[in-house]
C-alpha cells in the first residue's frame, strides 16, 4: 500500500491550516471592530466559499491560476512555475476552502470575549500588541484553537476543489481523497475502502479532539462565572 497519499494530504492540511490559522485571527480580530453594515458585507465575501461548491471554488482558481491566465502565466514566463497541476497547488484551493471555519470561528471567540479585561490592561499600560496576546488570545484559545482542529480536518478532506486545480498523478498530487476516486474508478473497491476507513480513523479522531477543547471551554467559563460570583 502506498502510503504517499496520506502524507501528502497531511502536509497539504498542515501547511494550509498554518496560514489560515494567522489570517482567519488577523481578518476576525479587525472584522469584528468594524461597524454593522461594512462585517455584513465582509462577512459575506469571506465566507461565501464556504456555501459555494468546492467545484466552483476549483474553476475560479484556474481561471486566476492557470497557465493561460494572467497571473498563471506571468509566474510561469518571470519565474518558470507553474501554479496548477503540483502538489502544492492544493494549497490555494484549501486556504479557500477552510478559511471561513477558522474566520467565523476566531471572530465568534473574539465577540464574546470580555472587553473589560482589555481595559483593565490598558489601565496597566499595556499595549494593544500585548494586551492581545497575553490577555484576548488566552481568553479565546479554546474557541480558536476549535477552529483551527476543524479547518484542519476540513483540508484533509478537501476533494472538489483540489482535484481540479492539483488533479491526480499518484506519487505527485494523490491525496486520499482523489484517490479514493480514482481506486473506485478502476473498480478497486478493497484498496479503496482501506483508504477511506484511514480517513474515517483520522476524522474520528479530530472530532474527538474538538469535543476536548468544547467540554475545557465550558469547563472554563463555569469557573469564570463561579469566580465572579
Amino acid at each position: 500500500m502506498d502510503w504517499y497519499p496520506l502524507w501528502n494530504s497531511m502536509r497539504i492540511a498542515a501547511i494550509s491550516t498554518v496560514i489560515v490559522f494567522f489570517l482567519g485571527i488577523l481578518a476576525a480580530y479587525y472584522i469584528a471592530k468594524l461597524p454593522r453594515v461594512l462585517k455584513g458585507i465582509l462577512d459575506v465575501i469571506l465566507t461565501l466559499p464556504l456555501v459555494l461548491p468546492p467545484t466552483v471554488v476549483g474553476y475560479l482558481l484556474l481561471c486566476v491560476l492557470g497557465p493561460r491566465r494572467t497571473i498563471g502565466a506571468w509566474v510561469l514566463d518571470t519565474f518558470g512555475i507553474r501554479l496548477v497541476m503540483t502538489w502544492w497547488s492544493a494549497i490555494f484551493a484549501t486556504i479557500i476552502v477552510i478559511f471561513p471555519l477558522m474566520y467565523r470561528t476566531a471572530r465568534g471567540a473574539f465577540e464574546s470575549f470580555d472587553e473589560t479585561l482589555a481595559y483593565s490592561g490598558q489601565t496597566l499600560g499595556m499595549s494593544n500588541t500585548r494586551i492581545f496576546w497575553r490577555i484576548r488570545m488566552p481568553c479565546c484559545r479554546q474557541g480558536i484553537l476549535a477552529g483551527t482542529v476543524l479547518a484542519f480536518a476540513r483540508a484533509l478532506g478537501e476533494y472538489g476543489a483540489t482535484s481540479m486545480v492539483a488533479g491526480y498523478t499518484p506519487g505527485k498530487t494523490a491525496t486520499i481523497s482523489t484517490t479514493v476516486y480514482q481506486l473506485w474508478r478502476t473498480n478497486d473497491d478493497a484498496l479503496a475502502f482501506k483508504w477511506v476507513m484511514v480517513n474515517i480513523a483520522i476524522s474520528a479522531i479530530v472530532l474527538l479532539a474538538v469535543n476536548l477543547l468544547e467540554k475545557k471551554d465550558r469547563a472554563s467559563k463555569k469557573r469564570r462565572k463561579a469566580k465572579a460570583i
